[in-house]
């Protein structure tokens, strides 16, 4: 309770100092304008993949607005500004209703087809148990004895169906990673191919069996068998079909995101280039650092504050033409540029020196603070038990002596809006209740992780649009080129298909490694 306390009466003195208000107030309100995204004007298909669960866009840009409040915990400043971190117009409201729309008519197709395939496979597990039953309860009287070979048969139906189930089970019976804006082609046509299968074997069994009432009980037990194996064999099909053949590498592709250029290589086999657009990006949320849109306003200031410092006057009055103005311009803009390297670099420089500053000072304090906390063992808890806390308390506790260097290193390093007080403590307290050391608990603040190691609120992508001139159920293939949009950037995928490589042999004989000393007059040997 006491460490509570302490925690809320070091954030209420941080709110005192008001001084910065209106630079911070104009800082924050040049830093979150972005430029609006413009469609292009060349034809291209434009399909959506959306990730579970599908959430509006403008609803996540709604709770990132409330969350970015939030985020600026001990700021030394009191001022609350309403601006947000998107400037959206009337066509992006459009655009964003025309998405929903969208996402409600994938959501409608994606349980379409799990319906089918429920029923599908429903009718498949049933028609073996049909074609034995049926002549059972139609004609029982007129069959022939069923003997030891037709009671064996019982029992290979009734093995070969579990495994069937277990396989069909394991196979297709899985957590949807996200919405394909197009059927799988593969697996459209394995259902299409067992609908018919099995239609041809109800149609078979109905002229052959059913009209003409065959007493023969072990052939017809045998004709289920029949069914059950050719069913075993296109399960095969489909794990050759949906999981074998995409697993040799046969493309390279180069994934560069559009705002500050990152790029990855992955290797990728037979897949479509939807498919493959989803393994771009659930290699993106592991393998890319986290989009920072903070990182990239220093560029765009610095050359907003060139372009604000020039000024043209005109001396010889308003009737002199305009051209003498522009090439003053032109003049001054290369004369400005030729010195913008030198303020860039010293720029840099200074920001490296103030960042390693404010590390150190942050590496000490939280050692500092980890040097006040001890893991008691069970015989010393039972002699002090009125100084024992739970590592949530332990981390209310130990958490002010380092928030003001850890608050000052991320908005430095301009990493403040996907770190809460809240996630900071949890994860101060995970470290504690783990023993992990100093080092292990800075490890997320010192070195920006991958999307995946925040929580999915500071995501800054959730909802993706596929756009390719070739069509998405197509295969991969030698300069393919699509892209992948969100709402802030977009990923560029180029695809190369590997080389083919031809190795050859060359045989040494090991006798032929024979040397001979050379002396010369002038060696010491």
């Amino acid at each position: 309770m006491s460490a509570a306390m302490d925690t809320e009466s070091t954030y209420s003195g941080y709110s005192h100092y008001s001084g910065h208000s209106k630079k911070a107030h104009r800082q924050g309100r040049d830093r979150h304008k972005s430029p609006r995204s413009k469609d292009g004007s060349r034809s291209e298909k434009s399909v959506t993949i959306q990730t579970p669960p599908a959430e509006p866009l403008l609803g996540n840009d709604a709770s990132r607005a409330e969350e970015g409040q939030d985020d600026n915990w001990g700021e030394t400043t009191t001022a609350i500004t309403g601006t947000s971190e998107h400037s959206i117009s009337q066509e992006d409201i459009a655009r964003i209703s025309k998405d929903l729309e969208d996402s409600v008519g994938l959501d409608c197709k994606r349980y379409l087809g799990l319906t089918v395939a429920a029923v599908l496979g429903l009718l498949v597990f049933l028609t073996p148990i049909a074609f034995i039953l049926l002549p059972q309860l139609l004609w029982r009287d007129d069959l022939e004895p069923c003997g030891t070979v037709c009671e064996g048969l019982f029992i290979s139906v009734a093995f070969k169906l579990l495994i069937l189930l277990i396989g069909t089970w394991a196979l297709f019976f899985r957590q949807p990673k996200a919405d394909l804006p197009r059927v799988f082609v593969f697996r459209a046509l394995l259902l299409v191919l067992i609908f018919l299968f099995v239609f041809s074997y109800w149609l078979f069994y109905g002229v052959r069996i059913l009209d003409s009432k065959d007493t023969n009980y072990q052939g017809i037990v045998q004709y289920a068998v029949s069914l059950v194996d050719a069913l075993l064999f296109i399960h095969y099909l489909a794990i050759v079909l949906l999981e074998l053949r995409q697993l040799q590498p046969m493309f390279t592709v180069k994934v560069v995101r559009s705002t500050d250029g990152e790029s990855r290589y992955y290797s990728l086999g037979h897949l479509s280039i939807q498919r493959a657009a989803l393994v771009v990006l659930e290699n993106y949320y592991r393998d890319f650092s986290v989009y920072n849109p903070a990182l990239l306003t220093a560029s765009k200031s610095r050359a907003a504050k060139h372009m604000a410092g020039l000024k043209v006057y005109n001396v010889d009055g308003p009737g002199n033409n305009a051209s003498g103005q522009s090439r003053a311009m032109i003049a001054a803009a290369a004369r400005r540029r030729d010195s913008s390297h030198n303020e860039l670099y010293y720029e840099e420089a200074d920001h490296e020196r103030r960042v390693r500053k404010r590390r150190a000072r942050l590496v000490v304090a939280v050692e500092e603070a980890f040097t006040h906390i001890k893991r008691l063992q069970a015989e010393e808890q039972q002699k002090a038990p009125g100084e024992m806390m739970d590592p949530r308390e332990a981390a209310q506790a130990i958490f002010p002596s380092m928030a003001r260097a850890l608050q000052k290193y991320l908005r430095t390093t301009r990493q403040q809006q996907y770190h809460s007080m809240e996630s900071i403590l949890q994860h101060l307290s995970f470290c504690i209740t783990n023993n992990m050391t100093p080092k292990a608990f800075l490890e997320r603040y010192l070195n920006p992780g991958p999307t995946l190691q925040y929580d999915r609120d500071r995501w800054f992508s959730k909802q993706w649009t596929l756009v390719s001139e070739e069509a998405v159920t197509s295969g991969l293939q030698d300069g393919v080129v699509f892209v992948l949009k969100c709402l802030d950037f977009s990923l560029v995928v180029n695809v190369k298909k590997i080389p083919f490589i031809k190795l050859s042999e060359e045989f040494i004989d090991p006798k032929s490694h024979k040397f001979v000393l050379r002396l010369q007059s002038e060696t010491s040997v």
